[in-house]
């Protein structure tokens, strides 16, 4: 399956996901970092527009990685969606930056040669990462939470979960 395909399987799947979790959907007319936009209507449970960017990991089989790229992308949600061709094998995971980071810390990667080249991936998921990614699995109920959580906070509060501060001065 070329990678146009997989992209737009995992692209519907995700938009699907969303749309039933009833969130809305924006596809950008470029890719620059984000894929898709999420929103939730106006007055649902907010008073003001606004949106969460996602950038999409599409795959036929369980992969994961993590650039430091998207680190700069405010309110930025990574998505992983898995075994795009297998609707029955198919599922979804969804990181902040800063929760991606904490895995990669937690698996080493950090501290590898790759990631000082600004990335790290692997296309075999050991278990340990597998169990690591576990509470990111997405259902419809999660999709919402986890978008509401990101877009609702404020940059100047308190465990804001997206935006520009790089991880080593938040360590400090």
């Amino acid at each position: 399956m070329d990678t146009q395909v997989v992209e737009l399987l995992g692209r519907n799947r995700l938009t699907s996901e969303l749309l039933r979790a009833g969130l809305e959907v924006a596809i950008p007319v470029r890719d620059r970092g984000v894929d898709l936009i999420a929103y939730i209507n106006i007055g649902e449970r907010l008073d003001a527009f606004v949106s969460c960017p996602i950038q999409m990991k599409a795959a036929t089989k369980a992969s994961f990685n993590l650039a430091r790229k998207y680190e700069r992308i405010l309110n930025l949600i990574l998505a992983y969606v898995w075994h795009v061709d297998d609707a029955s094998r198919a599922v979804s995971y969804a990181l902040t930056y800063a929760e991606a980071f904490a895995i990669g810390e937690q698996m080493g990667w950090t501290r590898t040669p790759s990631w000082e080249k600004g990335v790290y991936s692997t296309s075999r998921p050991s278990a340990r990462l597998r169990e690591l990614l576990e509470p990111y699995r997405m259902t419809s109920r999660k999709w919402r939470d986890k978008l509401t959580a990101v877009i609702a906070r404020p940059p100047s509060s308190p465990g804001y979960l997206g935006g520009p501060v790089s991880h080593t001065e938040q360590n400090t």
